[in-house]
């Protein structure tokens, strides 16, 4: 018998479920608008889990987006349909007035692609749009393009998925994987024209959560007072609320991406999710086990050197005894914690200069906003900074050219005769080159709305203008990172490897890619307890502070009492030496074992089993077993140095390495232990690739 609901309270169950189905006869469409169309996190989410899909449904895996010429170029491989049911199908759509493409998404796996051309049938729009009034009385209005894009794509998903039925003798047993809301109408289509097809829907972010939390309520604590229609009605969104409802409502299974989006979901959308389904990613682990720390070391000698460009003129402070902080992410300044992360800045740096801390704080903020261009000072600097290089090597090569010399002659140099006047007149020029008349810039670049943007607002506010006195700088970069910019070349993964610590302090955070992408990299982390990447973690992690995983309060305590708590974490992490950083930094690899698709994907193939059982009972059977809290599939607190000085001997950051030396550290036995506490990778039956895919040709 179905069971209706399935936590993920702990992963310790999966091992004993025994999710072998059938799958000779199925085939899987996995249907977004993020399929080679990157927007946000949900093309994450789709490409880093192509590979494990692919090892398990084989040639009878497709996933379908829209098509978008800008991406097919660089990352689609447009090729013939696979076999004769997809290329008719494919065919007879476009000879009735669509454009469907096939190909290879040349990711990890390399997925079969179907791609769909909304703007080519736009000319369908109007009928569309009345038919889905006739038919699910939901009105779209004219002017909502983002609206009237996901009437045509959802009417295309459906029709694609109706011609494959009609093209088969036999149709197979079809289960349509629906992500968000852009693309739930083909699932409610589905259901509607009764298409023998079992349907999943995973909402990754609930509209009108994401819309309620940016207007400053108090949403988790309120969820079940919410007028919802009334609420959606107000923020002009009701239509776009009607599509995702109808998607949650009419899928044969409905799932969310952690239990804090679980929650939400059953009061804004009115159904609680039959799984919960994390989002993962592929963790590739490097033969060397500390190559991580060498590249972290590469990676922050990079970012140094923009820092001393950055700051030229005022570099009064020790790099080595500098911290690098960041956030990044969508540009939605309550919802991911901004706001509260500058807060505790202003109040981390009254305690760093209060306690005459050595320690600097440098804290970045990665958030794409409109800009015009590079900010001429912020550029001045870095060509200031590399002037300053070439000085020093062609004072270094001419004297160097004088020792070889002297040395060849058997004579010590005289010291005095090695630098000429010419030397110390360039090496003049250069240091006058680097005084300065100004403060080093906040933002890299010019914003477009400098008046009203609320970080430079915040920023102006609390005082943080990158002065000589205080232990906190801030660097604004409102542009995504490109290994190919002129002012900081390197790309996000290379950034975060050379950063210390992830800021990531959010309201609402269904998931968190970006701490699980630190904890992957090794970089320790602050998230919160209504993040779904935060509570996962407080769920399977004894203590997460311990493992570099800092779990920040905003559920239950009030925005000052948060950012006191924000402040605390901040503070006992600066006071770390670099040899705890380094323990540290080894533990929160370890983690990354957690976060991989191959323990994560396996919730996944849950769905699709409960979603085939649902829609075609005579042939499967869905039983599963509930995972018991007896059971661990917990990481213990390691026994050894503890990784903050919060729990440490030493309260002070002025403790020496010596000192350091004397805490016992066993990496070899803690690495042991957590190996028990973390079972081997979810191994799927690999299918054939040459295998035929499970279309059944018609007569």
């Amino acid at each position: 018998m179905l069971r209706g609901s399935l936590s993920v309270t702990s992963l310790s169950g999966l091992e004993e479920w025994d999710e072998e189905f059938d799958r000779e006869d199925a085939v899987l469409f996995e249907i977004a608008w993020e399929v080679a169309n990157k927007v946000g996190g949900i093309y994450t989410v789709i490409q880093t889990k192509a590979r494990l899909t692919c090892e398990e449904w084989g040639e009878n895996y497709f996933l379908v987006g829209p098509y978008m010429e800008s991406s097919v170029r660089t990352q689609v491989e447009l090729i013939e349909p696979c076999n004769a049911t997809l290329r008719r199908t494919i065919d007879k759509m476009n000879s009735s007035g669509c454009k469907a493409y096939f190909g290879r998404w040349l990711i990890e796996g390399s997925p079969y692609v179907i791609l769909l051309d909304v703007g080519f049938t736009a000319w369908s729009l109007d009928r569309w749009k009345i038919e889905l009034w006739e038919n699910c009385s939901i009105g779209v209005p004219w002017f909502d393009r983002e609206a009237n894009d996901a009437v045509l794509f959802g009417f295309l998903t459906a029709w694609l998925l109706g011609e494959v039925c009609t093209q088969c003798d036999e149709p197979p047993h079809i289960v349509a994987h629906f992500h968000e809301w852009l693309a739930g109408l083909g699932l409610v289509l589905c259901r509607q024209r009764q298409l023998p097809v079992a349907t999943i829907f995973t909402t990754h972010a609930t509209l009108l959560g994401r819309y309620l939390c940016a207007g400053s309520v108090d949403f988790y604590n309120k969820l079940a007072e919410f007028n919802v229609d009334k609420e959606a009605g107000d923020r002009q969104i009701y239509h776009r609320y009607c599509l995702e409802r109808a998607a949650a409502r009419c899928a044969h299974v409905f799932t969310t991406v952690s239990q804090i989006t679980a929650i939400e979901a059953e009061h804004l959308l009115k159904r609680k999710p039959d799984i919960v389904t994390p989002n993962g990613l592929n963790v590739k682990k490097f033969s060397a086990m500390h190559e991580f720390q060498n590249l972290h070391a590469q990676s922050k000698a990079r970012i140094q050197e923009f820092v001393r460009g950055h700051f030229y003129g005022h570099l009064d402070f020790n790099l080595d005894k500098t911290v690098f902080l960041f956030i990044a992410g969508r540009y939605e300044f309550s919802n991911k914690g901004a706001d509260l992360f500058l807060e505790a800045l202003a109040r981390l740096n009254y305690l760093l200069r209060v306690n005459h801390s050595e320690v600097t704080i440098i804290a970045f903020f990665i958030m794409p906003a409109r800009t015009n261009n590079f900010n001429v000072e912020t550029l001045k600097g870095q060509a200031v900074r590399k002037q300053l290089w070439d000085t020093a090597q062609t004072v270094k090569e001419r004297f160097g050219k004088k020792l070889y010399e002297s040395l060849l002659v058997g004579q010590l140099p005289d010291v005095s005769k090695m630098l000429d006047k010419e030397d110390f007149t360039m090496m003049k020029r250069a240091i006058f080159a680097t005084q300065r008349q100004c403060l080093p810039p906040i933002c890299t670049h010019n914003m477009l709305e400098d008046s009203s943007d609320p970080i430079l607002n915040c920023i102006r506010r609390i005082g943080l203008f990158n002065s000589a006195q205080d232990r906190v700088k801030v660097i604004f970069h409102p542009e995504f990172l490109s290994s190919t910019s002129p002012l900081l070349p390197m790309d996000y993964e290379e950034f975060v490897r050379g950063c210390h610590l992830g800021v990531f302090p959010s309201y609402y955070e269904p998931w968190g890619y970006t701490p699980a992408e630190c904890t992957v990299m090794g970089i320790p982390s602050i998230s919160t307890n209504l993040s779904g990447f935060g509570c996962f973690m407080e769920e399977h992690i004894a203590d997460p502070s311990a493992y570099g995983i800092y779990i920040l309060d905003r559920r239950y305590r009030g925005v000052d009492e948060s950012c006191n708590q924000l402040t605390s974490f901040l503070f006992q992490f600066c006071q770390q030496s670099r040899r705890q950083r380094i323990i540290q930094r080894n533990r929160t690899e370890r983690l990354s074992d957690l976060l991989d698709w191959r323990y994560l994907g396996r919730y996944y193939v849950s769905a699709r089993h409960m979603a085939l059982a649902k829609a075609f009972p005579d042939t499967y059977i869905y039983e599963p077993q509930e995972p018991t809290s007896a059971t661990g599939f917990r990481y213990p607190r390691p026994a050894s140095v503890p990784p903050s000085p919060a729990h440490s001997l030493h309260s002070s950051p002025h403790h020496s390495e010596a000192e350091d030396e004397e805490e016992p550290y066993d990496e070899d036995l803690e690495v042991e232990k957590d190996r028990v506490n973390i079972r081997q990778p979810f191994n799927l039956p690999n299918r054939n690739k040459n295998q035929t895919v499970g279309l059944p040709e018609k007569n």
